[in-house]
Parts: structure tokens; C-alpha cells; sequence
């Protein structure tokens, strides 16, 4: 399936690649981006709910939902940051959905996507995003420092995903100041929160984020007493019925 979305994301990105400097310019007009890293490290177990349609693994969760409608509810359960899935084919996503969410929130914004060339990035903070996601499975160490390069020459904060300790150890060696280990394993789709209480000893003090595989308080508690700093939750936030207690009970986690 990763070989699958990945290769759907290849096959889109020439005109994406053939407006980068359209988006460089439309970068360097706009309004500074709001701080990410900072947003989850004050204290206590931070929350970045996420606006997702749908997913290769569980498949339609909710494909009418409202994505300025839906962040706003996350802000105001307390959630330190939105995360937006912007992949089309495999999530139904967008960047429309992403400039949607962002208008309606005062908190920082995440693209969540498979960010395999600079071109992404300058096109993710043009249309609003604050920071972006880049995934280590998915790319050698040379991409992973141009994408990091990138991403601060558009001034925006870098999510680094990991799935194991050697993913892990690249994603430190890189530089990089905020490291998500994501708990799903991306060639079967299992879940297990054990992950990333295995991994976070090795992350030091890196600001650290659990993602995948909580879906409620006592999740949250699990991974705050494993040290970390925020967690990033999706399908959960969005089934909930109630996303602004749903986060709010997550934060309130012990």
C-alpha cells in the first residue's frame, strides 16, 4: 500500500515541481508561520487533532465532514495544533481543505502528506500550511537533509516520522528538533502503542510525538507516562460526535 500512495504522489508532482517558484513567491508574500514546535512543548500532554476524510486502512470515516467546522471544534477542546491530511487519492484530501482549516483557527496547521521533494514544501506554505510532515521510510539521508533545508529556508517547523529505532536514529542524526513515531507499521497496518514507548528512550530531548492508535483518555495517559510530548490523533477525533470534548479529555489525560 506505501508503494501504492507512493507512486500516486510521483505521478502528480511535474506541475507541482513546474510552480515552485509561483509558490516561493506566493511563500515570500505571506504572513510569517505560526510557531509549531512551540505550540507542543508547554507543558503537559499536547494534542494535534487531525481533519481526515478517510484512510487506505479503515477506509470512509467521514467524507462530508466540514474541515474549518471540525478544527475549530479541535481548538476549542484545547488542541495545540490541526493536522490536515492533504493527499487526494488514498484520503481524499486537499490543500483546499488545509486553507479551509487554517482561516478558521488561530493555531498552528500541519500538512500531513508524502513529501518527497522540495517543490511540496514550498507549495505546503504557500497555501497556509506552518509546518509539514516528512516521513524517514520514505526517503535516503540526502532527501531527508534537502527536505529539512527546505523546509527552513520557508520558514516552516519539520514533523519527522519514524516507525523503528534505526528510523529513529536517522531522524536524530539529521537534526531534527521534533520526531513523531508513528505507531502504525506502514507495510501491515497494525497498531501498537508499544512502539513508541520502545522508541522514545532513544529520542532524548527532542520534543516527541506519539502518533496512531489512541483513541481515548486512556491511550493518552499511556503515552504522556512514556514521555511524550503531544500526540497526534486522527480517526478517533473525527468519529467522536463530540471533537472539542473528545480533545479535551485527551489533554486532561493522567
Amino acid at each position: 500500500m506505501l508503494d501504492e500512495i507512493v507512486a500516486s504522489v510521483r505521478s502528480r508532482l511535474a506541475p507541482v515541481i513546474a510552480a515552485e517558484d509561483r509558490h516561493r513567491d506566493a511563500a515570500a508574500a505571506a504572513p510569517a508561520a505560526r510557531p509549531f514546535g512551540p505550540a507542543l512543548a508547554v507543558g503537559g500532554l499536547s494534542v494535534i487533532a487531525e481533519v481526515k476524510r478517510r484512510s487506505p486502512s479503515r477506509g470512509v470515516i467521514d467524507a462530508s465532514l466540514d474541515p474549518a467546522g471540525l478544527a475549530a471544534r479541535y481548538e476549542a477542546g484545547g488542541a495545540a495544533a490541526v493536522s490536515i491530511l492533504t493527499e487526494p487519492d488514498h484520503f481524499s484530501g486537499s490543500l483546499g481543505d488545509l486553507q479551509l482549516a487554517r482561516a478558521a483557527i488561530g493555531v498552528p496547521v500541519l500538512r500531513k502528506d508524502f513529501i518527497l521533494h522540495p517543490a511540496q514544501i514550498w507549495e505546503a506554505r504557500a497555501t497556509g500550511a506552518d509546518a509539514v510532515l516528512l516521513i524517514v521510510a520514505l526517503l535516503d539521508d540526502d532527501g531527508l537533509g534537502l527536505l529539512l533545508a527546505a523546509a527552513a529556508d520557508a520558514g516552516l517547523d519539520t514533523l519527522v516520522e519514524v516507525h523503528t529505532a534505526a528510523e529513529a536514529e536517522r531522524a536524530l542524526a539529521s537534526g531534527a528538533g521534533i520526531v513523531g513515531v508513528n505507531n502504525r507499521d506502514l507495510t501491515t497496518f497494525e497498531v501498537d502503542l508499544a512502539t513508541a514507548e520502545r522508541i522514545r528512550p532513544q529520542l532524548g530531548g527532542v520534543t516527541a510525538v506519539a502518533e496512531s492508535g489512541v483513541s481515548g483518555p486512556h491511550g493518552a495517559a499511556r503515552m504522556a507516562a512514556a514521555g511524550y510530548d503531544a500526540i497526534l490523533v486522527g480517526e478517533a477525533a473525527v468519529r467522536s460526535g463530540d471533537p472539542s470534548a473528545f480533545v479535551a479529555a485527551l489533554r486532561g489525560a493522567r
